[in-house]
């Protein structure tokens, strides 16, 4: 079964920050935040133990174990188990170092095995308080995380993960499964085998206003021939595409300023909203099947659900292509 045909809208919410990426955020905060995605219709919800060490998928649990679990889809990540001791030493976490610092002090082990990957499953239910998953995401397996390694980890989950996982869907356990990571490589290896198929995969950051080439090179093109679809994760960079200062989980350089800037001016100019610009870019592609924009606060669910709705005109995406500030390669919405 295709994402589309699981997935229950073109929006859905992305819960890293519930794990108290960037900033320690209250309970009560969290927790009216996915009460908020509730009220305004959204029923696809992404997650993940990664995600301040089982905090995001315990706030999240709170909420939607309240809720029918036939009225939304839900998908978590394989790859971290969560520990009951505490970390004592500061976590390598390769490029992403300091992610979650606010989340649980909880340990994390980094293992794609089968074993671990139904460890994982089991403790991600017992956290989200419910009794089934809809897509099961194989979580960082990139350069990103592991540098130079990152093909031995790959290999650990094909002969782990990618088995437990096709296995589940087989059985029904599971609607679908893929790979969830912020690059490209690994999700292109995965196209190339003969077996395990995936179902679709979850690209974080790499399918944005601000970058996006790199997936449209080989990527995209072999997932339409497969007929793989895309969640697009990250749709604000970081942030820096919502007002943010972050992009790629960093402090934003120069270049990516100037470049916002010039996308917010041109917004501007067409009396649009940046973050409709952004959303509308990414599932403009015919990969995409949604997009999980994360929020910490209630009121960016209600501007991220009218973002998606907000008519933005096809000038201004014929303007964004004349300015060279995409791809001549990528899709925009009016065909411009």
């Amino acid at each position: 079964m295709s994402l589309k045909e699981i997935l229950p809208g073109k929006l859905g919410f992305g819960t890293a920050p519930l794990g108290n990426m960037f900033r320690a955020i209250p309970d009560e905060e969290a927790a009216a935040t996915v009460e908020a995605a509730w009220d305004q219709g959204i029923r696809y919800y992404d997650t993940a133990p990664f995600y301040g060490a089982g905090l995001a998928e315990s706030r999240l649990g709170e909420v939607l174990s309240t809720k029918p679990r036939d009225a939304y889809i839900l998908s978590t990540k394989v790859g971290r188990v969560i520990l009951d001791e505490h970390e004592t030493a500061a976590r390598d976490l390769g490029e992403k170092g300091g992610l979650f610092e606010h989340g649980n002090p909880n340990k994390m082990l980094h293992v794609w095995t089968a074993e671990a990957t139904e460890r994982s499953i089991e403790d991600s239910l017992r956290r989200l308080g419910v009794d089934r998953l809809d897509i099961v995401w194989v979580h960082d397996i990139a350069q990103d995380f592991h540098g130079d390694a990152w093909l031995s980890k790959f290999e650990e989950a094909r002969t782990g993960a990618f088995r437990v996982l096709s296995r589940l869907r087989d059985e029904g356990v599971i609607k679908a499964w893929g790979l969830g990571v912020n690059r490209t490589e690994p999700i292109e290896l995965t196209l190339a085998l003969d077996e395990p198929r995936p179902d679709g995969f979850l690209l974080a950051g790499r399918y944005t206003l601000l970058d996006h080439e790199h997936a449209l090179q080989r990527l995209l093109p072999t997932a339409q021939e497969q007929n793989v679809d895309m969640v697009v994760g990250g749709p604000y960079s970081s942030g820096v595409l919502a007002g943010g200062t972050h992009f790629e989980y960093q402090q934003a350089p120069p270049e990516i300023i100037e470049k916002v800037s010039r996308l917010k001016t041109l917004a501007h100019k067409h009396g649009i909203s940046i973050k409709a610009a952004a959303l509308q870019f990414s599932l403009a592609h015919p990969a995409a099947a949604a997009v999980i924009p994360g929020a910490t606060r209630p009121s960016r669910i209600a501007e991220d659900t009218a973002a998606l709705n907000e008519t933005v005109p096809a000038a201004f995406w014929a303007d964004l292509r004349a300015a060279g500030l995409v791809s001549p390669a990528a899709p925009l919405p009016h065909g411009a």
